[in-house]
C-alpha cells in the first residue's frame, strides 16, 4: 500500500546522508521533497501542510543542529510525526465492565464490512472471548447469507432472523433492522457471549436514509465500539466520508481495510488526523486471517523502510510449534545431522506463519529488493515440498544416497524437472554444512560467536591462516612424545588467558534489558 511513499521518502533521506551539518536550504529541500511524496500518495493537503510544517520546525531546531548525525535526526523527526499523525498509540477495543461487549460497524457499501466482521469475530475468538455476529444489513442482496458464510468460516454463531433482501426481491420491503440488532443483542446476553459484533448496511455514497438508519441502530443497543470502515483505496474522498460518518454516528475508531492493495494510501494518514479518531485495525488480505491490531509505530516504521520485526515476531510465537522449536534445539546440542525430515518440518512452520512475501516485506531494507520479492512465487515452497515428500524416508535422512536414478524418480513423481532436484539437494547440503558449523563453534564468518548450549564454543580459525596439522608418528614413543608436548602447549595457553569475560563481564552477567531494545524484545530472546 505505502510502497510508493516509501520509496520516495527513502530516496529524499539518502540525499542527506555524509553530510555533517544540514543548512536551512537542505532542510527547505528536504521538507519540499516530503511534501510532494504525501500529495503523490493522496494524503489531504491540510494533513500535509500541517506535517511538513511541524518537521520544518523541528529541523529548524536545536534538536537537530546539535545532533551529532543531523540526517538521522531528521529521520527520527519524520517517524515520530507519522505516528503522531496515524494516532500517536495503540488503541484497543473498550471491553464492557458488565453484560456483553457491543461493536458495531458502519461504512460505505464495498468497503468490506461483512467481511471484516468474519475477521474481527475469529481474531476475538483466539483472544479468548466468545463473540456473536448479527446480521442488520436487510437492504443489500445476499447480505445476510454472506456473513452466514463468513460466521461459519470464522466458527462463530450468526444471529439472522430475518433473511434480508435477495436478487429476486429487490423491490420487497426489508425487515426492521434496529429491531434486528436490539434481538440480537438480548440473544447474545441470554447465550453469555461476551461480545456482539452489529453489521449494518452501506450505500454507494453518504445519503440521509443511511445515516439516520445508523444513528437509530446506534441509539438502540449502545455500543461500546462504533467502528467505521474504510476502503483504503479512495483516496482523497477518504477524508470527506469520514468526516461525514463521524457527524452521523460518532464513530470511535477506524478500521482500514484493504491496505494490502496497490493504491497510494494516503487515506490511512489522512482520517485519523482529520477526524482525531483513532486507526485500530488493519485488514490486510482476503483471508480471515489477514487482520491486525493497528500499531502507529509499526507502521510509520514500515513507511520509512525500517521494517516491522515486532510484529513478525508477534506472528512467529502465535503460529510456532514450542515442542518442535524444542527438538530442534536438543538436536543441535546433540551435535546431530540437519536431515531433510528437519528441513521438511521447517518448511511446515513457515508455512503456518503465513504468506513469505509479507513476512520478508517486515525485514527492515525490504524496499530495496521489494522488485525481487514481488516476483517470488509462493508456489516455490509447494515444489520443494513436493519433492521432499516424494523421496523415501531413508533417502530423507541420508540423502547422499540420492544416486541419478533416484534423482530422476524424486522428479517424476514431484512433478519437476532434475534439475530441480538436484538444485535442491545442492542448497540443501550448503545449509547442512552450515548447522553443522554453528552446532560445533558457532555462526560460520563470526569469530567468538559462542555455540549452541552443549556444543563447542569458541572462535573458529580461518582454514587459511590456520596452520597445517602435522602427520601423527608411526612409532608409538615419539607418538607418545608429541601428545605430552601438544598437552603442555595447550596448558601455557589456557594460563595466559584472560578469566573475565569480554567487555569486563562474567559469564551469565548479560542481561538483554541494558541493551536499548524495542519494548518486547527481550520476551522473543526468552529473558
Amino acid at each position: 500500500m505505502f510502497n510508493s511513499l516509501s520509496d520516495r521518502l527513502t530516496a529524499t533521506f539518502r540525499n542527506l546522508r555524509g553530510k555533517g551539518r544540514l543548512t536551512e536550504a537542505d532542510v527547505d529541500a528536504t521538507v519540499r521533497e516530503i511534501r510532494r511524496a504525501l500529495l503523490d500518495a493522496d494524503v489531504a493537503v491540510p494533513v500535509v501542510r500541517e506535517f511538513t510544517g511541524r518537521v520544518r520546525e523541528r529541523a529548524l531546531g536545536a534538536e537537530v543542529s546539535g545532533a551529532l548525525n543531523p540526517s538521522q535526526q531528521i529521520v527520527k523527526i519524520v517517524n515520530e510525526e507519522l505516528v503522531e499523525i496515524l494516532g500517536g498509540e495503540t488503541r484497543r477495543i473498550r471491553l464492557a465492565k458488565s453484560g456483553p461487549t457491543i461493536i458495531m460497524l458502519a461504512g460505505l457499501q464495498g468497503a468490506g464490512k461483512t467481511t471484516l466482521a468474519g475477521k474481527l469475530s475469529k481474531w476475538l475468538k483466539a483472544q479468548g472471548h466468545s463473540p456473536m455476529l448479527v446480521a442488520c444489513d436487510l437492504q443489500r442482496p445476499n447480505a445476510v447469507t454472506q456473513l452466514q458464510v463468513v460466521g461459519q468460516r470464522a466458527k462463530v454463531p450468526v444471529f439472522a432472523p430475518h433473511p434480508g433482501a435477495t436478487s429476486t426481491e429487490l423491490d420487497q420491503p426489508a425487515g426492521d433492522p434496529v429491531a434486528v440488532a436490539r434481538a440480537g443483542v438480548e440473544e447474545a446476553r441470554q447465550k453469555l457471549h461476551d461480545v456482539v459484533i452489529v453489521d449494518t448496511a452501506g450505500r454507494l455514497g453518504v445519503d440521509t436514509d443511511m445515516m439516520e438508519q445508523a444513528r437509530q441502530i446506534r441509539r438502540a443497543i449502545v455500543p461500546n465500539e462504533v467502528l467505521f470502515v474504510i476502503d483504503s483505496m479512495i483516496g482523497q474522498d477518504a477524508v470527506n466520508t469520514a468526516l461525514a460518518f463521524d457527524e452521523g454516528v460518532n464513530f470511535t475508531g477506524i478500521v482500514l481495510s484493504k491496505l494490502d492493495g496497490d493504491a497510494r494510501g494516503g487515506a490511512a494518514l489522512s482520517v485519523a488526523s482529520v477526524t482525531g479518531k483513532p486507526v485500530m485495525f488493519a485488514s490486510t488480505g482476503e483471508g480471515l486471517d489477514d487482520f491486525e491490531l493497528f500499531h502507529p509505530d509499526r507502521m510509520a516504521s514500515r513507511i520509512l523502510d525500517m521494517g516491522d520485526v515486532l510484529t513478525l515476531i508477534e506472528q512467529a510465537e502465535k503460529s510456532w510449534d514450542k515442542d518442535e522449536a524444542a527438538r530442534m534445539a536438543k538436536k543441535f546440542a546433540d551435535q546431530e545431522d540437519f536431515t531433510l525430515e528437519d528441513f521438511l518440518a521447517q518448511m511446515q512452520q513457515i508455512r503456518n506463519m503465513g504468506s513469505m512475501k509479507k513476512m520478508l516485506m517486515m525485514m527492515p531494507g525490504a524496499q530495496n529488493i521489494r522488485q525481487q520479492l514481488e516476483q517470488f512465487d509462493e508456489r516455490e515452497i509447494d515444489r520443494v515440498e513436493a519433492i521432499v515428500r516424494s523421496m523415501t524416508p531413508h533417502e530423507r535422512v541420508a540423502p547422499k544416497i540420492i544416486n541419478g536414478s533416484r534423482r530422476a524418480r524424486i522428479a517424476r513423481g514431484s512433478g519437476v524437472h532434475v534439475s530441480e532436484v538436484n538444485g535442491l539437494l545442492e542448497r540443501f547440503a550448503q545449509a547442512q554444512k552450515m548447522m553443522k558449523k554453528m552446532a560445533q563453534g558457532g555462526m560460520p564468518g563470526m569469530p567468538g560467536m559462542p555455540g549452541l548450549p552443549g556444543a563447542g564454543g569458541g572462535a573458529r580459525k580461518n582454514a587459511k591462516n590456520a596452520p597445517k596439522k602435522k602427520a601423527k608418528s608411526g612409532n608409538p614413543a615419539k607418538a607418545a612424545q608429541e601428545r605430552k608436548e601438544a598437552e603442555a602447549r595447550r596448558a601455557n595457553a589456557a594460563k595466559a588467558l584472560p578469566t573475565g569475560a569480554a567487555f569486563g563481564q562474567q559469564p551469565g552477567d548479560f542481561d538483554p534489558s541494558q541493551l536499548n531494545l524495542p519494548k518486547g524484545f527481550d520476551k522473543f530472546l526468552g529473558k
